[in-house]
């Protein structure tokens, strides 16, 4: 007896050892399921969305480090608008035609091209050239925080568009984001801040033309998609810069630009405005713009750290006061909109 019931185990495992190989994953797979195990996937997903937002908020960070150097290089603020978005443009228009196909981008409606055209040489031509002229007056980490303060003057320039006051949360956060702009130029230091003034101001009417972006593109990006407007806006903005340049400098200028200038440029195109757009609206489609708005916001910090190890930049405690209030400002104003 005990001689039999050894021999039936034996068989059995045997068998179990024979069994076809899908029959051995279709029975972990509904062991699996009968245990209720957690699927990675979705946690995988929010990560790398996540990741790709930080890293674009980051990337997007290191312009004013990119253009305080090609300065020192001795490349003017127009030879480097112009050729950033020279350089950047084929990369866009590779990456459309590659997602969207030729045919559908040349379908594109007419207004929506021309809205697109339109605020592309308002943001990427008029605002490029007054945020890079700035750079040239304060310091790259007052320059990225201002800039970022653009939220507010959206949700100011709604307001008057729609007739509608904002809410308490709102205008917390909109007090909370100019108080820090008041500090960050230099608050009650009144040589501080009249050294700083004309640079912020200059910052100010470019964060008010890339508001103005994000109104106009947030309505003709749910018609044509966001890879085709900012195909049409860069291809603008370009066709603008480059005559603009022409005018102002002899094409020599651009012989004499050094090796060591040309690897930055290139740099500052590919990092810090192809790739970061790309990761932006991949990690924004991942996770949502909410929690997208929210990551964004170790932008301003990162710019500080790097100007103070690369370029030697020194923030007073009013300027880091400044940029906290800022930072805490878009954070909870992007909290509040996103809550509606």
């Amino acid at each position: 007896m005990l001689l039999t019931k050894k021999l039936i185990h034996s068989l059995c495992l045997l068998n179990s050892y024979l069994l076809p190989i899908k029959t051995r994953l279709l029975v972990a797979k509904n062991f699996k399921k009968a245990m209720n195990l957690p699927k990675p996937r979705k946690l995988t997903s929010d990560v790398i969305g996540a990741l790709a937002v930080g890293l674009a908020a980051m990337l997007f960070a290191a312009k004013g480090v990119f253009a305080k150097e090609l300065y020192e290089l001795g490349v003017s603020v127009e030879a480097l608008v112009t050729i950033r978005a020279s350089l950047a443009l084929p990369m866009f228009w590779a990456f459309a035609v590659r997602h969207e196909g030729l045919s559908l981008i040349l379908m594109t409606p007419k207004r929506a091209i021309c809205a697109a055209a339109a605020v592309g040489v308002l943001c990427y031509y008029a605002g490029a050239l007054l945020d890079f002229i700035a750079l040239t007056l304060i310091k790259a980490s007052i320059e990225r925080v201002l800039i970022f303060s653009y939220p507010a003057i959206v949700v100011l320039l709604t307001s008057v568009r729609d007739r509608q006051w904002p809410n308490n949360r709102v205008l917390m956060a909109i007090v909370l984001t100019y108080l820090g702009i008041f500090f960050s130029i230099g608050g009650f230091d009144s040589a501080e801040m009249r050294a700083n003034l004309y640079g912020a101001s200059l910052v100010i009417c470019s964060a008010v033309t890339y508001a103005i972006y994000f109104l106009v593109s947030e309505k003709y990006t749910r018609q044509i998609g966001s890879s085709r407007f900012t195909l049409f806006a860069m291809s603008s903005a370009a066709a603008a810069l480059i005559p603009h340049y022409l005018i102002h400098h002899s094409i020599l200028e651009i012989t004499e630009i050094s090796a060591k200038a040309w690897l930055l440029l290139i740099g500052i195109s590919v990092v810090c405005m192809f790739l970061p757009a790309l990761l932006q609206a991949e990690g924004v489609r991942r996770i949502g713009a909410q929690r997208g708005a929210v990551i964004s916001t170790i932008g301003p910090p990162t710019t500080v750290v790097l100007a103070a190890l690369l370029l030697g930049e020194q923030l007073s405690i009013w300027q880091i006061g400044g940029v906290t209030l800022i930072v805490i400002g878009i954070f909870v104003l992007d909290l509040a909109r996103n809550a509606k």
